[in-house]
């Protein structure tokens, strides 16, 4: 079952994180902390006057999971208008914690996630960059957490 979730994609995100780095001069960022597992990081964001998103970059240190979500998200951000983040992560953490999701390739790369859903510890994982990308777009100081 471990292999369904860990799988290659999973791994080479994990491996070689895609936009890992400080982004200078963000027009939006937050943090994020999961408290179960130790995880944390940083989401930056370039958002032009067109509420569109140019740059996105995270640091932290964290699990597979929670590194290889945030790499994914970060792809999946780049040119999306801020509703259209604001919809990926809604459908993103329905497919996570509603019993039923249809349709999880509508989120194509981010599908792989699907299966994490059978270990709900790890939903806490995946989730997390998702809920700091959420602070960062509403400019919340608190850091994001998933509890």
């Amino acid at each position: 079952m471990l292999d369904e979730l860990y799988q290659d994609i999973i791994v080479d995100h994990t491996r070689a994180p895609r936009n890992f780095g400080v982004l200078q001069d963000p027009s939006h960022q937050a943090q994020g902390h999961n408290p179960l597992c130790g995880d944390e990081l940083k989401i930056f964001l370039l958002i032009d006057q067109n509420n569109i998103i140019q740059k996105v970059r995270f640091t932290g240190a964290g699990c597979s999971i929670s590194t290889a979500s945030a790499s994914l998200m970060t792809e999946s951000l780049l040119g999306k208008s801020v509703l259209q983040a604001e919809k990926l992560f809604q459908e993103f953490h329905a497919m996570l914690t509603q019993e039923q999701f249809d349709h999880p390739e509508r989120l194509e790369k981010l599908a792989v996630f699907a299966g994490v859903k059978k270990y709900p510890a790890r939903v806490k994982c995946a989730t997390l960059a998702w809920h700091t990308l959420e602070a960062a777009l509403h400019h919340e100081q608190k850091p994001a957490s998933t509890e």
